[in-house]
């Protein structure tokens, strides 16, 4: 509100841009708006989990202690895990399949094709809610088994295998996460496990579901709220009609909120500061000097005297260094709100302790800010009149009111009496909505739909005259695409695919968790896997000190001989400079080596598509190993 309403802003975009910004648009490309069809306790329902780039066990142990529980159980569910490593998820799995990296869509278009063919598809559930079938039907033909194992290194009868396991399921849940996400071709590839459901029909139902997955528990809110690319309640940017109603919410002129093109996205609010149209930059609550692509890049941006930069945080990160000024922040037990999980669940969070020395609530810096620009309605009274966080979750509540996103029937008082209330939550859904589409209506009709869509391929925005020629009419869209090859293959000057990711032990960019003496004893340092195979090619042993080059730069880790596919480097991305004795090395962070390139649909960054060569540096002795 202050960004949009308040300075008059476009330049706006939250941390999701880096980590599910395709899974908010591969949700609005398929169902017409953002929000998971699915809920968490479809786990314990389903008899086939398919997961795909999810590494559960490591990005979110509890939900996969949950999947452990149904395992062990009688009658457990069969897993599919789709990961180029053998990760724990992988060695439960009935069928793994290990695509190279950059290759997810033509493996998804495989799969689809094979449904297809062996008619494992719901055909009134395609004629009455879908549109779009027949032109998936005809890309997907060419995909045959011995085309897509060409292509992405998995076995022909895997893939068949893999497809029986889908098709064959009376309860599927699908996942899907970083591994697909920060990928080439992410959104296309997010909507084909989408596209799975909707041929299936098999939504709205327990055990029948897809979690296209946030990797922190706000990062849902980021996208209800309009920060990352959209307007607040999941309103639509190019519908004058959203645009008026939202001014008319905030009481401000239609003419006061930027809609003259969409909202700029990170990697483009950082070109224009590098190209100095953009003067300053507010960071709040995340780090892009580690979590960026291309780092050295990054820091000359942030660097720049032309660039007033403002860091809100509750640790002196990377960024935070870098900053003109620092505005330290209360951390989440220091303060009062609410918080939504990747199912729609939402939460109170209640205040434990006072935040130490001067640090504050984000909120109260926020509104304090508003204040001191006096920003006002068109009325001539303060535009951010609050004062304590419930009574912002209270024009929350009016703002999202009759958007799938509706909070209106929520309060304090019920959320601590409940414990949690999945949206939407009404006056005729009191309780909360526990699955969406059950009645196989989707929020794709022209007036009320969250996005007119994109291409998959070039990422063009669909005219709105075109898609209210062609309106829905809330029918979900089957969307497909055709394979392109990644943008940075591997090649003979750097041999191997190289994709980044998390560990256990580790968050983020680790300004929270590397305090932890216990977490960050099991994790202390970079360390870089690569197979067996390639180790013995290259003369490396585990342990060995090894340099990984990219066209960009260098990292200098510790080499981990592990059970991935041939051809592959996997660097945890969570290292930066911070607790370093010398942090001018530049030499840790996984993303020194990453691309500046991004999804052409969702405009995510491609973490898990560059090239990479690995050389071994100097061996200690025997007798010291």
């Amino acid at each position: 509100m202050i960004a949009r309403a308040g300075i008059g802003t476009n330049h706006l975009d939250g941390n999701t841009r880096l980590c599910t910004a395709t899974a908010g648009e591969a949700l609005k490309e398929s169902f017409g708006s953002d929000g998971q069809p699915g809920t968490l306790a479809d786990v314990d329902h389903a008899d086939v989990i398919a997961l795909f780039g999810h590494n559960v066990a490591e990005t979110q142990s509890v939900t996969w202690m949950r999947i452990l529980d149904r395992l062990a159980a009688p009658d457990p569910p069969k897993l599919l895990c789709v990961d180029p490593r053998t990760t724990a998820v992988a060695r439960r799995a009935s069928v793994h399949l290990a695509p190279l990296p950059g290759t997810n869509l033509a493996l998804m278009n495989g799969l689809l094709r094979e449904l297809v063919v062996n008619g494992w598809i719901d055909d009134e559930f395609i004629r009455e809610h879908t549109v779009g079938f027949e032109d998936l039907s005809d890309l997907v033909s060419q995909y045959p088994p011995e085309r897509v194992s060409d292509i992405c290194g998995v076995g022909a009868d895997d893939i068949r295998h893999g497809a029986r396991l889908i098709g064959e399921a009376q309860r599927l849940l699908s996942t899907v996460l970083q591994g697909f996400y920060q990928s080439h071709q992410a959104t296309a590839s997010a909507v084909q496990v989408n596209n799975i459901h909707l041929l299936r029909g098999m939504l709205g139902r327990p055990g029948c579901g897809v979690l296209q997955m946030n990797g922190q528990p706000t990062a849902q809110n980021t996208r209800e709220c309009g920060a990352d690319g959209d307007l607040a309640g999941f309103r639509n940017w190019a519908n004058p009609a959203h645009v008026r109603e939202l001014a008319s919410v905030w009481n401000v002129d239609a003419a006061t909120i930027p809609h003259f093109a969409p909202p700029t996205h990170a990697m483009q609010i950082f070109r224009y500061a590098e190209q100095e149209s953009l003067k300053m930059l507010w960071v709040s609550a995340t780090n892009p000097a580690v979590s960026m692509p291309e780092l050295r890049r990054v820091r000359s941006i942030l660097s720049k005297e032309s660039l007033f930069l403002v860091v809100q945080d509750i640790f002196l990160t990377e960024t935070g260094m870098l900053a003109d000024v620092v505005l330290p922040a209360a951390a989440w037990g220091e303060k009062v709100g609410t918080f939504t999980n990747a199912d729609r669940t939402v939460h109170l969070s209640e205040k434990a302790v006072d935040p130490p020395g001067g640090a504050r609530a984000d909120l109260d810096i926020f509104l304090d800010f508003s204040r001191r620009m006096d920003f006002r309605d068109r009325d001539g009274r303060p535009l951010t009149p609050w004062s304590n966080a419930e009574a912002v979750f209270e024009a929350w509540k009016r703002c999202s009111a009759g958007r799938l996103c509706d909070y209106s029937g929520m309060s304090y008082a019920g959320l601590r009496e409940q414990g949690s209330v999945q949206w939407p939550c009404t006056d005729t859904a009191p309780g909360g909505t526990a699955r969406l589409y059950a009645d196989g209506r989707f929020w794709t009709a022209a007036d009320e739909c969250e996005t007119y869509g994109k291409d998959l391929i070039t990422g063009s925005p669909v005219d709105a005259t075109r898609y209210r020629a062609n309106d829905p009419k809330g029918r979900a869209l089957i969307k497909s695409a055709d394979y392109e090859t990644p943008h940075e293959p591997p090649s003979a000057q750097y041999p191997f695919a190289l994709i980044t990711g998390r560990t256990v032990y580790h968050f983020h960019t680790r300004t929270k968790t590397a305090r932890a003496p216990e977490l960050n004893g099991a994790a202390p340092e970079v360390w870089v896997e690569l197979s067996a195979a390639d180790a013995a090619t290259h003369g490396i042993r585990d342990g060995d000190p090894v340099e990984i080059r990219s066209p960009r730069s260098t990292v200098r880790a510790a080499a981990r001989i592990a059970d991935i596919r041939p051809g592959v480097l996997f660097l945890p991305f969570h290292y930066g400079y911070w607790d370093v004795e010398s942090p001018a090395a530049h030499d840790r962070a996984a993303n020194e080596l990453t691309l500046t390139d991004w999804d052409p649909a969702s405009k995510q960054p491609i973490f898990k598509t560059a090239a990479a060569a690995i050389a071994l540096l100097s061996r200690e002795s025997e007798g010291t190993r």
